[in-house]
């Protein structure tokens, strides 16, 4: 009998693009958008789009189909139905009962303010000290509202990138137990990215640099779930001039209407190789890009300047 071939041992190329409809798309957005586009493409696979509104307070009214409205008009084209976290919620809770049913989690009943009195890791997050891991103190029984956190270990993970240095590191030290559904009722992104990658069929992750600190805990809930991870590669995020990460809380500029310049930006932003002659239209900018698309030449760092405004909108934009 002779050996499977290769095509039949590597899975079919999964990528996603998952927006959280809290507010219109940016700059910073298009980066991610275009690398995750145009590595899925270029590999002959399949891109998906999923709304990642699990965040209900931070949704507004309108936000998604202003976001499906830029990305058609930019020429984005995603296979299958388009995915809402918000519809998979009983997927959440299902995967939250495989963790208690095997005490990989605890309800955690302290306070923001309690949390805020807690020492900075070195991603800049509070590490959490473990003070409900053993069960709630006798001053907080009967506080209506908790959270569940899941139990990390003591192992220090190494997570490889396609592109930025490898991210090592030790959950207990850096971040403490984490939460995986709030106080609030809601799913933490952590568990539902975790659980929308898995049932997905994800095999490739495309996404900001913003993102690293977060693969090691992504890594570890695949482990406990028995889900697969997904080869990463995570893009550097735009700043601007105050180093702020571009973003709908640092009041990042929407994307302009005509996609042609915005589109170029982006993919000279991520160091892509430029056509001898600038595209005429988005068919044919995409058509250049998904044959042109070189991970090896992506800058393996976590952050870069934004272009000016001009150039994203285009020589024919008006003065701010």
């Amino acid at each position: 009998m002779s050996p499977p071939s290769a095509a039949a041992e590597k899975p079919r190329y999964r990528g996603r693009f998952a927006p959280s409809p809290s507010g219109p798309l940016h700059f910073g957005s298009l980066v991610a958008a275009l690398a995750s586009f145009c590595d899925a493409r270029a590999a002959g696979g399949d891109w998906l789009l999923r709304i990642e509104d699990v965040d209900t307070p931070r949704s507004r009214a309108g936000a998604e189909a202003q976001i499906l409205s830029t990305l058609e008009r930019y020429g984005f084209e995603w296979d299958g139905a388009i995915v809402r976290q918000s519809d998979r919620i009983a997927l959440y809770e299902e995967a939250l009962a495989q963790l208690r049913m095997r005490g990989l989690v605890y309800a955690c009943e302290c306070t923001r303010r309690e949390l805020a009195e807690t020492p900075l890791g070195p991603a800049g997050e509070h590490v959490y000290p473990g003070t409900c891991s053993k069960g709630p103190l006798p001053t907080r029984r009967g506080r209506r509202q908790f959270a569940w956190r899941v139990r990390v270990d003591a192992e220090a993970r190494e997570c490889p990138d396609r592109v930025q240095v490898a991210q090592r590191q030790d959950l207990a030290r850096d971040v403490g137990d984490f939460v995986v559904k709030r106080a609030d009722g809601l799913f933490a992104y952590q568990l539902a990215v975790v659980v929308d990658d898995g049932e997905q069929g994800i095999t490739d992750v495309v996404r900001g640099a913003d993102l690293l600190a977060s693969t090691p805990r992504q890594v570890m809930l695949q482990n406990m779930l028995s889900l697969p991870t997904p080869r990463y590669l995570h893009v550097p995020i735009a700043i601007n001039p105050a180093g702020e990460k571009l973003s709908k809380q640092t009041r990042a500029a929407e994307l302009p209407a005509g996609p042609l310049p915005a589109l170029l930006a982006a993919w000279q932003f991520l160091e892509q190789p430029l056509p001898f002659e600038s595209p005429s239209s988005v068919a044919e900018f995409w058509t250049w890009a998904h044959a042109s698309w070189q991970v090896a030449r992506l800058p393996p760092v976590p952050m870069l300047p934004a272009p000016a405004v001009r150039a994203i909108a285009g020589p024919n934009a008006a003065a701010p």
